[in-house]
């Protein structure tokens, strides 16, 4: 059976209890959890602390992801 998640308010960039590392971690694991059947993730907003919609500019870090984005776009 297929699923919709929706997503938002992770803010990569801003430490709390666990820092932005840590917090990258977990939303990488859970995508990797989801993705066997997720028919669409949605992901509406906040998903780094602070980021003008720049069309040329990718934020500094959080690289696993924004990999991990890019290896489900590509998957589908």
């Amino acid at each position: 059976m297929s699923k919709i998640y929706f997503a938002s308010d992770f803010h990569l960039g801003l430490d709390a209890r666990l820092t932005s590392e840590e917090r990258e971690k977990q939303i990488v694991r859970w995508l990797d959890q989801i993705a066997g059947d997720a028919e669409a993730i949605y992901l509406v907003g906040d998903m780094f602390d602070f980021w003008f919609e720049y069309r040329s500019v990718v934020p500094r870090g959080f690289h696993r992801f924004i990999g991990k984005l890019a290896e489900l776009r590509d998957k589908g």
